[in-house]
């Protein structure tokens, strides 16, 4: 189920038909293309993470969701001008049977998009629950559900006092508050349903005790948000390469173009906030200046995003970073990264489906309510009170698979490895 069917949830949707038909391969996705080592080294054993643990299989997806624009999925994959005509035309029936449902949208959270097709109600609670009535529609037709939120990124908001408990939560979603975007009302509405919910956007919102409470009561996982997919993961890959090695970072500069309608909403201040904070977490995460005071204490951090329609979803981002080594000698890199926004995050969120679903199905993990193991997809990763979060790429991978060998009741691996070399 998934709130925003624009570029992402078409190139998802379109992309897992040409899989299941034989047009294409899932690259990208450690779902369906990745391995598991189980074992030592020499014992050659590496399956398939899709036949090592009960995950869902492609055959067995179904998708719904909801929209602002109108249109059947063919006409938003079209709009959204990601896959080419060719391999459009080839799944156009699948594509035109599927028409998102009407959109809970309020423009004071997303300034730079006007609705063509939304709920009314007389408050949000009435909006939240009109959500509930179609995921009930929906849990009628199939088995399991997941939500994951691929629409635009609203407007900044701080933590406030009816985001606290649950009990203040749903008395704000009958008094309208302020503080309760269209994001937290799917997010209320799938967990109080015992869903799953992941956020692909940066906005606030299952990152709050009153959801997480809900989460928890409700034994319906949850996890970070806004996708980690082009800058951001080069980031959590060069950044701890520096700090592995005791170089020091005086300065990264990151900026992008892109022109889809991310890029359109992201060129609104107040949307560009919410994406910016998500952004400039992971340098301070993962290098940790408080620690290492003399190569990462004045690092300076800037990240800039700008709306240019030529790109389309292809967007390119450049990194200017200052590093300094022995002596204090400067050296400096330079990345020009020329990627397809919804390419890359397509298969992120496939995967948080069936992990998603597997969270529900494992007791040891739907009861925790946040997934943490899951981090290795997200920029802003969401973590247990006091518990800062893990920003290294391979830090987070190690983390979720060894996550997968204790479900399985499999030896963890530590990459010790001295047990190779005799007593």
């Amino acid at each position: 189920m998934i709130p925003g069917m624009g570029a992402v949830a078409t190139t998802l949707i379109a992309g897992v038909e040409a899989v299941r038909r034989g047009f294409a391969k899932p690259i990208g996705s450690l779902t369906q293309m990745g391995h598991i080592r189980l074992g030592k080294r020499t014992d050659a054993n590496s399956p398939l993470i899709r036949d090592f643990v009960p995950l869902a299989p492609l055959d067995d997806l179904v998708f719904t969701g909801w929209d602002i624009f109108g249109g059947n999925l063919y006409d938003a994959a079209r709009t959204a001008q990601v896959l080419d005509r060719d391999q459009l035309e080839s799944m156009r029936p699948f594509l035109e049977s599927i028409e998102p449902m009407p959109a809970a949208f309020n423009q004071h959270y997303v300034k730079r998009l006007t609705a063509k097709k939304q709920k009314t109600g007389k408050n949000k609670c009435d909006l939240a629950n009109q959500i509930r009535n179609d995921i009930a529609e929906f849990k009628s037709k199939t088995d399991r559900q997941v939500m994951i939120w691929t629409g635009s990124t609203e407007i900044f908001l701080e933590p406030a006092a009816v985001h606290q408990t649950l009990a203040a939560f749903e008395k704000g979603l009958v008094d309208d508050d302020p503080g309760i975007t269209p994001s937290m009302l799917y997010a209320w509405a799938a967990l109080k349903e015992g869903i799953p919910f992941a956020n692909g956007a940066p906005n606030l919102t299952v990152d709050i005790p009153a959801l997480n409470e809900l989460s928890r009561k409700m034994n319906a996982p949850i996890c970070g948000k806004d996708f980690k997919t082009g800058q951001t993961l080069i980031k959590s890959v060069l950044a701890p390469a520096f700090k592995t090695r005791m170089l020091g970072v005086s300065g990264w500069y990151s900026t992008n173009i892109l022109g889809n309608r991310d890029g359109e909403v992201l060129d609104d201040p107040e949307s560009f906030k919410t994406k910016e904070e998500s952004k400039l977490g992971l340098l301070e995460m993962i290098l940790q200046p408080e620690l290492y005071p003399d190569l990462y204490k004045d690092i300076y951090h800037k990240v800039r995003i700008n709306y240019y329609p030529p790109r389309g979803d292809n967007k390119e981002g450049w990194d200017n970073i200052d590093i300094f080594g022995w002596l204090g000698y400067p050296m400096q890199l330079k990345v020009d990264f020329l990627c397809r926004d919804s390419i890359l995050a397509a298969p992120l969120a496939l995967d948080l489906c069936l992990f998603m679903d597997l969270a529900a199905r494992t007791s040891s993990l739907r009861r925790l309510g946040i997934q943490e193991w899951l981090s290795f997809y997200f920029k802003a990763p969401d973590s247990a009170p006091g518990v800062y979060p893990e920003h290294d790429l391979f830090i987070q991978s190690m983390k979720l698979k060894n996550t997968l060998r204790h479900i399985m009741g499999e030896d963890l691996i530590t990459h010790l490895g001295l047990d190779y070399y005799g007593d």
